[in-house]
């Protein structure tokens, strides 16, 4: 699932499948040629039919006439100490008398005609008649408060009387969405739209420069509008390389930062405050371990609080699993137990170069000699430091001795970084060479992982180790007498690499 949320006015989402229960709930002939006319005419939104997928467009001109209609009183200007009750605002709407034993029928033919608020009851009471209901329609559906022609055939068939009445309708701080409420707040002319991130039950912001001011009531604001969030915290510093965790301070509710978070249906425990977590990288995560087979080896060289590690123990992989910072360590020993893999995974907590060539040497120095080619196990390796993993791939450079009893046994490496250039694919595989000391041309992919920021792309740089890389084979004349070796320990020092 993913958890990127947004609010502002500059997009607008849809689930593209929303026309589709209420047409198949009706028989009649009019109300699916109303539905089909709103489904092609939603205002500002051009619905473009794809499986589980959601579409946004830019606003039209209808769309200022609904921020018009739909916008907190002008009194909340500037506010940055949130007042609910100044947010109450009466509007005249549309509504159609029913008799309360079809309103649920009325409901589901006018389902695009019926005015759609948070919170927002779309049936009151009619004053004059107990047995009669108001249902309220969207003034911008029905303009000049008279039903257009289909509206009108389906009432018909319904033996509802088409005539339209005017309505008081008072909104407040509740049927407002979160966008129209900041929209109202933040000073004409500056920009709304910013997004946050869900771990649990925290709301994770980047707030801009202009918002700060704001930002106690923009936290009160997203804690109000979104169910489960009882804490907000913005980012005050960029990430840490080292340890790859970020100031932050806490804007609105609890300060609890401890929570659980679940990805690929795996839950993880963790202290925001001092570890790195993503929930933009789930699909990532979940792209690696497909990857894998049961029997399989990795070895997680930044492995966090466990996304890769985890997943890969449940599918019967063998597991190192290392972090430099001890929050991070902790924590991944804490999930190991809580999902149960404890038994499955070595960790440690090393800086990642110490990593690869202590353990990690040691692991493939043990285990490579004694593959056989009809064995299926695969060795993988993963880098996931963005800011800083290619930097790691030199120590690659003769890491074992001897020679490869096998190409299909050399370990496969999956290597994130950033790239701000015109071809990332291109930057990221010539950085990659250049640390390695080979050309991997013909011999590697790149996945484009995410968009991090404007022009700065996340990457994902997977091949297979060449042999003349991984492996520094033994001067030919070792067998012979020290005083007869034409091969000296000078000599494989300067050896080089072929590019």
């Amino acid at each position: 699932m993913r958890t990127l949320w947004r609010f502002g006015y500059s997009a607008r989402l849809l689930k593209t499948n929303h026309f589709r229960t209420a047409a198949s709930n009706t028989s009649f002939p009019a109300v699916r040629m109303l539905l089909a006319r709103y489904s092609g005419r939603i205002p500002g939104v051009f619905v473009v039919v794809k499986k589980n997928k959601f579409f946004t467009m830019p606003e039209t001109v209808e769309d200022k006439a609904n921020l018009e209609l739909y916008s907190p009183h002008p009194q909340v200007r500037g506010m940055t100490l949130l007042n609910r009750e100044a947010f109450k605002r009466t509007v005249v709407v549309p509504v159609l008398k029913v008799k309360k034993e079809i309103v649920n029928t009325l409901l589901k033919s006018l389902k695009h005609t019926v005015l759609q608020r948070p919170g927002l009851k779309r049936v009151v009471e009619d004053p004059e008649d107990e047995d009669s209901r108001l249902v309220i329609l969207d003034p911008h559906k029905i303009p000049e408060f008279s039903l257009g022609q289909l509206e009108q055939e389906v009432v018909k068939q319904l033996n509802v009387h088409p005539e339209v009445s005017k309505y008081n309708l008072e909104l407040t701080y509740e049927n407002f969405k979160s966008e129209e409420i900041l929209r109202a707040v933040l000073p004409e002319g500056q920009e709304v739209t910013s997004g946050f991130s869900r771990v649990g039950h925290i709301a994770h912001l980047n707030l801009r420069d202009h918002q700060l001011p704001y930002r106690h009531l923009i936290g009160q604001v997203i804690i109000d509008k979104n169910p489960g969030i009882t804490c907000v915290v913005n980012k005050t510093s960029i990430i840490d390389s080292t340890y790859r965790n970020f100031q932050m301070e806490v804007l609105a509710g609890e300060s609890n930062l401890v929570t659980k978070v679940k990805e690929n249906n795996i839950a993880y425990e963790l202290d925001f405050s001092k570890v790195y977590w993503n929930p933009r990288l789930s699909t990532e995560h979940g792209r690696i371990i497909e990857l894998l087979k049961p029997g399989d080896v990795l070895f997680d060289v930044f492995a966090g609080i466990g996304p890769f590690a985890i997943p890969a123990a449940k599918k019967k992989c063998h597991v190192f699993a290392n972090d430099l910072n001890p929050e991070s360590y902790n924590w991944l020993l804490h999930n190991c137990k809580l999902n149960k893999v404890d038994n499955k995974i070595k960790a440690f907590n090393m800086d990642g170069r110490d990593f690869l060539l202590g353990p990690v040497r040691e692991e493939l120095s043990k285990e490579l000699p004694l593959l056989k080619e009809e064995q299926k196990t695969s060795f993988h390796i993963v880098m996931n430091l963005p800011a800083l993993a290619i930097e790691f791939l030199d120590v690659f450079r003769h890491l074992l001795a001897g020679e490869p009893c096998s190409t299909a046994g050399l370990p496969t490496v999956h290597c994130y970084g950033f790239s701000k250039h015109d071809d990332p694919a291109k930057d990221i595989q010539e950085r990659a060479e250049a640390s390695l000391g080979t050309s991997l041309d013909g011999r590697c992919s790149t996945y484009l992982v995410r968009n991090v920021a404007p022009n700065k792309e996340m990457l994902c740089i997977s091949f297979r180790i060449p042999a003349d890389v991984l492996y520094k084979r033994p001067c030919p004349d070792e067998a012979k007498p020290a005083s007869k070796r034409l091969c000296t320990s000078k000599d494989l020092s300067e050896e080089k690499l072929p590019r």
